[in-house]
């Protein structure tokens, strides 16, 4: 099955539930039989999710070995996930033209652009020659005016409350 149309999506704000709204998507994509790609930046793939999609037959990009935020790193080591982030971004900007998957995920773009270890030129192109079937998830923590302008979808998730502020940790199987 192919989509007639390819459209934008772009979930973003400081609350739970843009990856998760993505990798939902990805499972009803998958269970429609489109084709599914995921990328994860500023992640390594190792989150629950990930795994049954790859088992679902989902293609996954993500830097793997990466174990820390970006704030964390030496400058040896951004310029190495820089590095790995940018291939991964051709990946998919090579899938996003051939039309070789449905739906593509860029999970965690725009928090990649707000420290720049993606490029944003490339991240461009690929929105404006992707196969006009093509869908397009991207998530990230704040309004990144480029991504709004493309979207054809713009949900802004919001924290309200949140257990981690009464010391509750993030939960496996819950919050990863």
């Amino acid at each position: 099955m192919k989509l007639s149309q390819g459209l934008i999506h772009y979930y973003y704000g400081n609350g739970k539930g843009k990856t998760t709204a993505a990798m939902g998507l990805a499972v009803r994509a998958m269970g429609n039989g489109l084709q599914v790609l995921v990328v994860q930046f500023l992640k390594n793939g190792s989150s629950a999710e990930i795994g049954m999609l790859r088992q679902m037959g989902a293609r996954v990009l993500a830097v793997e070995g990466l174990t820390g935020f970006t704030f964390q790193m030496t400058p040896e080591e951004k310029a190495a996930c820089a590095a790995e982030q940018n291939l991964n971004l051709e990946a998919a900007l090579a899938a996003a033209v051939e039309g070789s998957c449905d739906l593509l995920i860029l999970d965690e773009i725009g928090s990649a652009l707000d420290t720049n270890m993606v490029s944003r030129e490339r991240l461009q192109f690929l929105i404006e020659h992707r196969a006009n079937t093509v869908e397009i998830v991207m998530t990230g923590h704040k309004l990144d005016p480029m991504l709004h302008e493309y979207a054809d979808y713009v949900t802004r998730m919001e924290k309200q409350k949140h257990p981690y502020e009464r010391g509750i940790a993030a939960r496996k199987g819950i919050e990863y």
